[in-house]
């Protein structure tokens, strides 16, 4: 799962502020996960395991595009916090002044941008308080209140296999971190 988020998705993820999210795009983003995810669990297509099992097998909640829609509405809410000046609230805001070609109506970024707030009932200005917009964008803060248990634990298998293997003169030091590692649990 770890690697899954370090190297797919985070190369997905690239620059999906800024995406125009077609129903196309979508499918061929949602697409791309679950080529890496089936790859990953080593499930072929053959197999015809649904999506939605695989998700659950892994322990995935949320699709690929609701982290995206995330990242637009944080985007989203940055820019409308920044100066009138600033260059990107400019670009927000502009309008291009030739009309389009008679056709069916495209959804450009900002459409899709409200939609995603409405799914959410996000309000116009909500996003001057950047704790309640967060809260409602669905972007939690991420803690690693547990990462030190794990430093800890890691470091003491380590050096429990290295004095099984080798003469090891710091027994104080597997002392001490056998002591942090029972306090800290």
């Amino acid at each position: 799962m770890n690697i899954y988020n370090v190297l797919i998705k985070s190369r997905l993820l690239c620059g999906s502020e800024t995406w125009r999210l077609t129903e196309n795009n979508k499918r061929r983003v949602e697409a791309t996960e679950m080529d890496a995810l089936r790859r990953s669990s080593k499930i072929s297509r053959k197999e015809r395991i649904r999506n939605v099992t695989i998700r659950q097998q892994i322990g995935l909640e949320e699709t690929i595009v609701k982290e995206i829609e995330q990242n637009q509405l944080t985007w989203y809410g940055h820019v409308q916090r920044m100066a009138e000046g600033r260059l990107p609230k400019i670009a927000l805001k502009w309008m291009p002044k030739q009309k389009r070609a008679r056709e069916r109506r495209k959804i450009n970024w900002m459409e899709g941008t409200r939609t995603a707030m409405n799914e959410r009932n996000l309000n116009e200005g909500q996003w001057e308080d950047r704790k309640q917009w967060s809260l409602g964008v669905g972007q939690r803060r991420k803690t690693f209140r547990n990462l030190n248990i794990y430093i800890y634990i890691y470091i003491y298998i380590y050096i429990l296999r290295f004095r099984k293997f080798a003469f090891f003169k710091t027994g104080l030091y597997l002392h001490r971190v056998s002591r942090v590692c029972s306090l800290t649990l």
